[in-house]
């Protein structure tokens, strides 16, 4: 199903399914999920390493790199998710806390066509 027809729940149910059908919930521990999502996440920015931001954006063109960069998203989202899952976090609800905590630390009008962050962009 596409993702508008797919919830968080049953995704974390699908994933919290995979681990208990291997009985891999006593190797599940937030340092291990942790340190795996951070892993994952270096295996998805090595698709995108030394890419000028125009062959980064040419991937979406090209069906194989964009197989191969959604099947490491999968693994970062599948990772994201089992931690969830071991820490009993809401993940709408912390999305929902976190873009309000994001909208009130970078107010549209301000960062508008911005970085943020000190916007290293001005006066290069």
């Amino acid at each position: 199903m596409p993702d508008d027809a797919t919830t968080i729940d049953a995704l974390k149910q699908l994933v919290d399914a995979f681990v208990s059908e291997r009985d891999w919930h006593r190797f599940h521990t937030p340092k291990n999920l942790s340190m795996a999502l951070s892993i994952e996440a270096a295996e998805l920015m090595e698709h995108f390493q030394w890419l000028e931001p125009a062959e980064a954006q040419a991937v979406a063109d090209d069906a194989e790199r964009r197989a191969a960069v959604g099947e490491e998203l999968a693994d970062v989202v599948c990772y994201a998710l089992a931690l969830a899952n071991a820490l009993g976090i809401d993940v709408a609800e912390a999305m929902r806390d976190k873009m309000q905590k994001n909208v009130r630390k970078y107010p549209a009008d301000q960062y508008r066509g911005r970085w943020g962050h000190g916007d290293r962009r001005e006066g290069q």
